[in-house]
């Protein structure tokens, strides 16, 4: 059974934008929180962004200012904004729910017991 759908990542300039969306199970997206985490080649996972069920945002000091993070209620759907990207953004995003502390939802963390198939972001200079 398929929880998390993740889509909008392709390929940008440096500067450029672009916008991940997340369609979550019903089940999930009634959780204290989601985020979206990334990973790189040959790095580890890191936390982006995390929303909780009252519309609170956090966000990794790296993407502050340029990433925003917001919900559709409607459509138990996730957003991830990103602009001014640059090439270090490069990576796979995940979207995930279903926090195991509260790490991941300040953002910092990929801690959750669901995550989606991940969609790649490349950022050209």
């Amino acid at each position: 059974q398929v929880q998390l759908v993740e889509s909008g990542g392709g390929s940008v300039q440096a500067g450029g934008s672009l916008r991940l969306t997340c369609v979550a199970a019903a089940y999930i997206y009634s959780g204290n929180c989601m985020g979206w985490f990334r990973q790189a080649p040959g790095k580890e996972r890191q936390g982006v962004a995390a929303m909780r069920s009252d519309g609170r945002t956090s966000y990794a000091d790296s993407v502050k200012g340029r990433f925003t993070i917001s919900k559709d209620n409607t459509k138990n759907t996730l957003y991830l904004q990103m602009n001014s990207l640059k090439p270090e953004d490069t990576a796979m995003y995940y979207c995930a729910a279903d926090p195991q502390n509260w790490r991941a939802c300040e953002g910092k963390t990929d801690e959750y017991n669901y995550r989606g198939q991940g969609t790649q972001v490349t950022v050209s200079s």
